[in-house]
């Protein structure tokens, strides 16, 4: 029950963190950092997909060197491409598994057992969320359901994040051209202003 309720306190926290946060990187970092800190396991790691490249791209990570999440491109092809097509997959052993991409490099690193959860908004993949532990781990539902939970709301936050930032800086782009035709509208050419029943070349003369 107390694991629960840590779980339940660190959900909400998140929560309310996410929805006062507009930076997407930001939001990766907190659920990441939560997460892990919630289980008490080695890393988290939260990815979001490239459809142009077929990969997995590091959003944030906590827990991890820098030597692990630089390891290499992940292929989302390869790399545990079951989670990301039927749901959660928990690994008990990462070195003694076909579907992990980097086994040597995950065994360097301590990596013993990870849970791949994958993150959708609107019926389409966007991510992955990813939790490393350093001994054995039997993934309970209860931990599943956690780390899902947050994952989609930490997607969903993220895509909206993306979505307003866009928007703002499309709004910023209208700004900027209608201060353009407003400063175009309001120039002054060298006649404006002269009354019509004097000629401009008289004006020339005075000059």
């Amino acid at each position: 029950m107390k694991k629960q309720l840590i779980n339940y306190e660190t959900m909400l926290r998140i929560m309310k963190a996410i929805s006062h946060s507009k930076d997407p990187s930001e939001i990766a970092l907190m659920t990441t950092e939560g997460i892990k800190t919630a289980l008490d396991v080695k890393g988290c790691a939260l990815f979001l997909f490239n459809r142009k490249t077929d990969e997995l791209e590091l959003a944030a990570s906590f827990g991890l060197s820098k030597e692990y999440i630089n390891k290499g491109p992940i292929s989302a092809m390869r790399s545990i491409a079951q989670s990301l097509e039927d749901g959660p997959v928990a690994i008990y052993d990462v070195n003694d598994d076909p579907r992990i991409q980097y086994p040597s490099e995950a065994n360097k690193e301590g990596i013993t057992s990870l849970l791949s959860v994958p993150i959708v908004f609107g019926g389409s993949l966007v991510g992955a969320m990813r939790v490393y532990t350093a001994t054995p781990w039997e993934f309970t539902l209860d931990d599943v359901n956690f780390v899902n939970a947050l994952a989609q709301m930490a997607g969903a936050a993220i895509h909206m994040a993306k979505y307003i930032k866009g928007l703002k800086s499309s709004i910023d782009v209208l700004k900027s051209l209608r201060e353009v035709e407003s400063q175009k509208s309001t120039r002054r050419t060298p006649y404006e202003g002269v009354p019509v029943s004097v000629p401009a070349r008289n004006m020339a003369k005075e000059y």
